[in-house]
């Protein structure tokens, strides 16, 4: 009974988050969707791959490796002969759940990168000042533009006036 419980709620459970949980216990020690960890970055991956080669990579890279195939040799090759565990467990269904969480997280990232993808959709980083959204920096420059001019005014009255009070001593 509580075996068939656990089984329906793993059915229940959508394949993205399926996906994620498998993938965070099984996967993510040596991939990452974006970046290259030890192994490739798995981004796209259903694109660069069909769904078959994909499971039976996962279930034996070695036996795809050994069956020449071009694609898992050369990753092979520039992972420097580092071999992927074997995962004969997982089913088509969780390795295509994986698949599904993959795809997920590489729309995120793309959205994260879209402003800089696309220099048409760039936001200006700075906004520019307008005497109605800023009118309290305006009148602050002004008052210190002012307390400059009064300044260098006195300066310039204390040093006439000691010129005469050298002038009145000799």
């Amino acid at each position: 009974m509580f075996s068939l419980i656990a089984v329906t709620m793993v059915r229940a459970t959508p394949p993205v988050e399926a996906g994620k949980a498998i993938f965070t216990a099984r996967c993510a020690a040596c991939h990452n969707v974006n970046k290259v960890i030890v192994g490739p970055a798995l981004a796209d991956v259903d694109k660069r791959h069909t769904i078959e080669w994909i499971v039976n990579f996962v279930h034996s890279s070695q036996s795809v490796i050994k069956g020449g195939d071009k694609a898992a040799v050369e990753l092979f090759n520039k992972f420097n002969h580092i071999q992927m565990p074997d995962h004969p467990d997982l089913t088509a269904d969780n390795i295509k759940n994986i698949v599904e969480y993959i795809k997920s997280e590489s729309v995120a990232a793309a959205v994260e990168k879209a402003p800089f993808a696309k220099p048409t959709q760039l936001q200006t980083a700075y906004k520019p000042l307008s005497l109605h959204d800023n009118y309290g920096f305006f009148i602050a420059y002004l008052i210190v533009v002012a307390l400059l001019v009064v300044g260098l005014l006195f300066a310039v009255e204390v040093k006439i006036f000691e010129r005469r009070m050298n002038e009145k001593v000799k």
